[in-house]
């Protein structure tokens, strides 16, 4: 393991929290609509189960977006997501509150995100990733840059990575109403 690898995975070792952007992240970027306005959102299979896996391992986990859509809100009940902040255009408040009530600091909190209104949490917390394809500036100060692009596996890839430095084991999740194969 390179100093660098062996540094994240210290750095993974002391995360409570993982919160995520949403378009860009936990979807590809796009945005469909049907001839009504109504919204549509694609999310991975794979991310999804990322995040339950985290969330029966004990993690805090959180959707910091700044849209607002029914999609989110069913999509992070699906999988039992615990913080979801939508419509929050300086998403850095919304992040503090969160930490505020489970008594955490940035050195327990990882962070996804993909483009510039993302930089204000990522400069702060301890683990800031993205995806691949993620927005250069973006790119240039996360620690941890997904080999996956949003929408098509670097959730999941966060994911595993904080379970896999902290040595838990891979948590098989089969239940109604949530991503499991």
């Amino acid at each position: 393991m390179s100093e660098i690898n062996k540094n994240l995975v210290d750095i993974a070792k002391n995360i409570k929290l993982v919160a995520f952007d949403v378009d860009g992240v936990m979807t590809d970027g796009s945005v469909t609509y049907d001839e009504n306005g109504v919204e549509y959102k694609t999310f991975n299979v794979k991310d999804g189960h990322g995040i339950v896996r985290m969330n029966k391992s004990g993690f805090v986990t959180a959707i910091i977006t700044a849209r607002q859509n029914g999609t989110v809100q069913h999509r992070a009940e699906n999988l039992s997501i615990q913080e979801i902040y939508q419509g929050q255009k300086f998403k850095l408040p919304a992040l503090e509150e969160i930490m505020k009530k489970y008594g955490l600091t940035y050195e327990n909190v990882a962070y996804m995100g993909d483009d510039i209104p993302d930089i204000c949490i990522l400069e702060k917390v301890a683990l800031a990733s993205c995806p691949a394809d993620a927005v250069k500036e973006v790119r240039e100060i996360c620690n941890f840059v997904s080999g996956y692009n949003g929408g098509r596996g670097a959730v999941r890839e966060l994911c595993d990575f904080i379970l896999e430095s902290q040595c838990i084991e891979k948590i098989a999740v089969v239940a109604e109403g949530t991503d499991s194969k």
